[in-house]
């Protein structure tokens, strides 16, 4: 008796073939580890992983192809984050599962040195822009987007958060100090953190101008060095200057005290590439739902946006997280 044979369809199965194909590889692995919270180019995972191009250029394909990565054009360079899962789709609980247990694996250390590298190398390179501009910083910021264009929407926000008299707030890379005297008028106290001389000795002689002595300046890395908290912490146009901004919403958040707000203004996704040489960035904006994924991570719980369209075609995102109240385990 011959009997026909089963009918597969192709589309039944591809995605789960494309996930099994992928998590097959140790390097693979090791990849989406890397890619937790961070994107990075082609170039740099061959230098983090000490591998050929060609055979990165393979593995990043076998990824993308099962949906684990998604890539962003920056410039002429592409770079690789992370996809998220869609559990109601074929394959997709297996992805969240896949990436589950990849978290819980420890990249080898000399990798782990070498993503500490290549996050030093932006940093270098942000900080010696900085170092450079100083005295012509707000023509570079006006390239862009200028404080004018987004101080009365970040005020619009801050004012309906109703912060008490007491409260305290911290600007994390302040530039010129332009938004300062606004803090300065909402808030107790006001502390101002960057790190860069050149930068800060701006903002100081703007407070000594403008007589603001609830203000403290303080030459730091937000991100390493500081170790107070305050009840808002303000990122105006800063986050697409830092080397790891996953990781930055992490520090972030550390700065906040329980209950506190952090308020982030920044572009939204943009292909200007230009901006890279004339105005120090590392980033390109970033997509919306991306600051709000890594907020989450952080345990940050998003609140309020607001989107401004500018004149020169870029547009600018205000965006409000909140440390739960009682939340006291970020440290």
């Amino acid at each position: 008796m011959n009997l026909p044979a089963p009918s597969i369809r192709p589309d039944d199965c591809d995605e789960l073939s494309a996930l099994c194909k992928a998590g097959g590889d140790p390097l693979r692995l090791n990849v989406l580890r890397a890619l937790a919270n961070d994107s990075f180019g082609v170039l740099e995972l061959t230098y983090i992983f000490a591998t050929g191009q060609s055979g990165m250029s393979h593995h990043l394909k076998v990824l993308a192809q099962a949906d684990l990565v998604a890539t962003r054009r920056e410039g002429n360079a592409i770079f690789y984050r992370r996809a998220l899962p869609h559990t109601e789709l074929p394959g997709g609980k297996l992805h969240a599962a896949l990436l589950e247990e990849v978290d819980n694996l420890t990249l080898p250390a000399d990798v782990q040195a070498r993503i500490s590298a290549v996050h030093g190398q932006r940093a270098a390179a942000s900080q010696d822009f900085f170092s450079r501009i100083a005295e012509k910083f707000r023509a570079q910021q006006d390239l862009i987007a200028g404080l004018p264009q987004y101080r009365d929407s970040v005020l619009a926000l801050l004012d309906k958060l109703s912060f008490s008299p007491a409260a305290t707030a911290l600007e994390v890379g302040p530039g010129d100090g332009s938004f300062l005297p606004d803090l300065a008028r909402r808030f107790h106290q006001v502390t101002a953190l960057d790190n860069s001389p050149a930068m800060l000795e701006l903002a100081r002689q703007l407070c000594e101008c403008e007589s603001l002595d609830n203000v403290s300046l303080i030459l730091a890395d937000a991100l390493q060095d500081a170790q107070l908290q305050a009840d808002c912490v303000v990122v105006n146009m800063v986050l697409h200057h830092f080397a790891a901004p996953a990781e930055a919403f992490r520090q972030l958040a550390n700065l906040l005290q329980p209950g506190g707000s952090l308020l982030v203004t920044e572009l939204c996704s943009h292909n200007q590439a230009w901006a890279r040489e004339a105005c120090g960035d590392l980033w390109l904006g970033f997509e919306q739902d991306d600051l709000a994924h890594w907020a989450t991570a952080a345990g940050l719980v998003p609140g309020e946006s607001l989107y401004i369209g500018l004149r020169n075609g870029f547009q600018i995102q205000v965006r409000h997280f909140q440390r739960p109240a009682g939340d006291t385990h970020h440290r």
